[in-house]
């Protein structure tokens, strides 16, 4: 029940009107759990001193909870692992980050914390020489390193040339979304999505029916 609990309120805190990702994660820095902040929302100013007012006020926020207890909903009919940030499954060195997501949203079987870990990012209109030096890249990698885990973000281009090849190479591989696991973007990426599940994994901060808009990968560039 308190895993629940913690995964609600984990979701509930990215609707709060006011509070970004940075506040979340200060929230966070200073109590044990999503749910301690709901729980003793009224003794908050004494726990963190620079809280404001409006900000715990706004903590009151019963459409924040419906929502939250929605998306959990969908997780659970569609095997979404829900990773809050004080989860031993959550990336250690995302955590570290000030703007690191309360909560993951996870589908998949790699491990977040692999010891060796690579992001391979880049250019949407990759050559066909870039092309190339990022599959030799992940080919040799693999030879000498065949554990580590490749991680990108399932765009055009680069990103989706380093998923194929870290595929074929028999390594793990994670793509890192900016929208919602409800959908897989661009749609013609879809059945590396399929084979990445069954290789790796689809990661990502934001809950089912959020968009791939432009700032949304902007964002989640830092995952």
């Amino acid at each position: 029940m308190n895993e629940y609990n913690d995964i609600i309120a984990a979701i509930a805190l990215t609707r709060i009107p006011g509070l970004g990702v940075t506040g979340i994660k200060h929230l966070l820095d200073n109590v044990p759990s999503a749910n301690y902040v709901f729980e003793q929302k009224d003794h908050l100013t004494g726990i963190i001193p620079d809280i404001s007012l409006r900000l715990v006020q706004a903590l009151n926020c019963p459409e924040a909870f419906k929502f939250a207890e929605a998306e959990y909903e969908f997780t659970q009919k569609h095997h979404i692992a829900c990773i809050t940030i004080h989860d031993s499954r959550y990336p250690i060195r995302l955590r570290e980050c000030p703007d690191a997501p309360s909560i993951l949203f996870y589908r998949g079987n790699a491990d977040l914390n692999a010891l060796k870990t690579i992001s391979v990012v880049g250019t949407r209109k990759a050559t066909a020489y870039g092309q190339d030096l990022c599959t030799r890249f992940i080919r040799q990698l693999s030879e000498l390193f065949p554990d580590t885990l490749i991680v990108s973000g399932l765009a055009y281009g680069t990103d989706i040339n380093a998923h194929r090849a870290a595929l074929e190479c028999g390594m793990p591989t994670i793509g890192v979304l900016a929208h919602g696991l409800d959908r897989i973007y661009p749609a013609s990426h879809r059945t590396t999505a399929k084979d990445i599940l069954g290789q790796g994994g689809l990661l990502t901060e934001y809950p089912s029916g959020t968009n791939p808009d432009r700032q949304n990968f902007i964002q989640r560039n830092r995952i």
